[in-house]
């Protein structure tokens, strides 16, 4: 029988580490688009890391009002919460470790249910993309 599946999203999955947040978005990293959203990812090492580390950005320049903007890093985040164990799985087969960064691109709002197909959508581009 199959264990079953926990569909959290835990305080050490957050990317918090400056420093890792930095390498992200200076240098050594990829990305993959579909819009509305990008993609940046980069394999990590470290024991005290979870297989994966997410970080959400919706710019200001894109929305002026915090509401809106929360309102898009909710819809991430549950989108994420119910599908990462797309990634996670291959990740563990393969045992590596990974930090990634969510991306709004547009200037609109979008409905819950196209934010979940286009994060389900970048789980699995990335998924592939595991070694």
């Amino acid at each position: 029988m199959k264990p079953l599946q926990t569909y959290r999203l835990r305080k050490e999955e957050r990317l918090n580490s400056r420093i890792l947040i930095e390498k992200l978005f200076t240098g050594g990293s990829k990305s993959l688009p579909v819009f509305p959203l990008r993609i940046v990812y980069m394999f990590v090492e470290g024991e005290h890391l979870p297989s994966v580390s997410l970080l959400i950005s919706v710019p200001k320049k894109r929305f002026k009002r915090a509401v809106k903007r929360n309102r898009i890093k909710r819809q991430i985040r549950e989108a994420y919460r119910k599908n990462k164990q797309i990634l996670t799985e291959r990740l563990n087969e393969s045992q590596k470790k990974m930090a990634i960064a969510f991306i709004w691109l547009d200037n609109e709002l979008h409905s819950t249910q196209e934010v979940e197909a286009k994060v389900r959508k970048l789980l699995q581009l990335l998924s592939e993309r595991v070694p």
